[in-house]
């Protein structure tokens, strides 16, 4: 069956050209304007997303906010002329899983949305894998960590990226092979990006004193748990 792609961009020369070319692998619903992409979102299942910034009614960060919280897991790409290193990376922090610039190539924008769509399957986690880490359950299946009656969400990389913890607990990962796993490639953007999602757990797990991800310089991380 052949995957179901979100694409919104105003610019109807660019939109016409790049969903011509998606159409040939794709079922692609295109919309120019943020508030109806959100709405078909909202009604709809989407395999992954693409995304202008710069939209009516509603920016490209905007909707991509509102479809996190309603779905952790679908990729996001963002297309964008806003070329400023701040952008990149407020768009990675929104939860995106990359950020092309325009002008962009067609074949790389199908590359990536492959490398996504199937990363997003290898990364569905395993079931009846439940594991305590300190006084606290995690959940891979469903993205969950609790304490007594306290419940925490996970994003499906930030569940991934506690997993590849636990699974090398109490030993050095190198930044690389954290972002070769989770993300597919070494760089720099991408690795604020995990950043981020480190300082989200470290917050997780901060009033349990048995549980600390420690930074090693230059090197990578380690999770110290009992």
């Amino acid at each position: 069956m052949r995957k179901k792609i979100l694409y919104v961009e105003d610019d109807n020369t660019l939109a016409f050209l790049t969903a011509d070319n998606l159409e040939q692998h794709y079922n692609v619903a295109h919309y120019s304007n943020g508030k109806e992409a959100w709405e078909a979102f909202r009604n709809e299942e989407f395999d992954l997303c693409v995304l202008d910034v710069m939209l009516p009614e509603m920016d490209g960060f905007e909707l991509a906010e509102a479809i996190r919280k309603q779905n952790v897991e679908v990729p996001i790409i963002f297309l964008s002329a806003k070329t400023l290193k701040e952008d990149r990376i407020k768009g990675l922090k929104l939860g995106a899983d990359d950020y092309l610039v325009k002008p962009y190539s067609i074949e790389e924008l199908i590359l990536k949305i492959e490398v996504f769509l199937q990363r997003s399957q290898k990364l569905a986690p395993v079931k009846n894998s439940t594991c305590s880490i300190g006084s606290f359950v995690f959940d891979p299946e469903n993205y969950v960590v609790t304490k007594g009656l306290e419940r925490i969400t996970l994003t499906e990389r930030e569940s991934a990226l506690l997993k590849l913890f636990i699974d090398n607990k109490n030993t050095i990962l190198k930044r690389e092979k954290i972002l070769t796993a989770l993300w597919g490639t070494d760089d720099y953007f991408m690795g604020r990006s995990m950043d981020v999602f480190i300082s989200r757990l470290r917050k997780i797990f901060k009033d349990d004193e048995t549980i600390r991800i420690e930074n090693i310089p230059r090197i990578g991380f380690k999770l110290v748990a009992p």
